[in-house]
């Protein structure tokens, strides 16, 4: 007679409070990626961090509060990374670039340090485009998110597109559009597009005419 398989046993260590809402948010984020937040279990997320459920709502309070738990703890750690790619200081990057860049650093070079970033963190920006379709939906969890970012990421790109064009806002929106099209064939076939070689393409398009640096009319 064959052994009932062993019960799944909880891990039972304590680990700081700190060091265990990373751990919630780490798994969150793998799982998410894998099945969307429609198909995201507070079961699941609970055994991938040796706890029960209440023990995890203690953390994060509902499901929904785990979703924002999980956009805020990317935010941080994107602004750190991005802080790191261009190799300035955390003052020197504010969380709305609507005051301009750190000195130096231009739109095509915010971009391009942007898209090399990604292409390191594949799981990472799968979870946001999955999340970002899902919450088309009103009723996500996601929509208010979601659309107040579009508005951040655009206004702070239209800052620094004043150089460019005057229409920035459109210039901006032109090149969001290229960033987030491009991640998506890319997530769906990443054995055969290079993610940082296709944007260094399609940003030449965008900003090639720019290149004597002139102001221009719309992009």
């Amino acid at each position: 007679m064959d052994e009932a398989a062993p019960p799944y046993r909880r891990e039972r260590s304590r680990l700081p409070a700190a060091q265990r809402r990373r751990q919630i948010m780490e798994a969150t984020s793998e799982l998410i990626a894998e099945r969307g937040f429609w198909g995201l279990s507070m079961q699941d997320v609970a055994d991938q961090c040796g706890l029960t459920v209440p023990g995890l709502l203690h953390y994060v309070g509902s499901k929904a509060g785990l979703l924002v738990a999980v956009l805020e703890h990317r935010d941080v750690e994107d602004a750190q990374s991005l802080r790191a790619h261009l190799g300035v200081g955390e003052d020197e990057v504010p969380d709305e670039w609507s005051a301009g860049g750190p000195e130096g650093v231009d739109l095509r070079q915010l971009c391009a340090m942007t898209m090399r970033r990604n292409a390191q963190q594949p799981e990472i920006v799968r979870l946001f485009a999955v999340l970002e379709v899902e919450s088309l939906n009103p009723g996500h969890p996601a929509h208010d998110y979601f659309a107040a970012r579009q508005a951040r990421v655009v206004s702070s790109f239209a800052a620094l597109a004043g150089e460019f064009t005057d229409r920035p806002e459109l210039f901006a929106r032109q090149i969001v559009a290229m960033m987030d099209g491009l991640q998506v064939q890319w997530l769906r076939a990443p054995e055969t597009i290079d993610l940082v070689e296709e944007w260094d393409v399609a940003a030449e398009t965008l900003f090639g005419r720019f290149a004597d640096g002139r102001r221009r009319g719309p992009a």
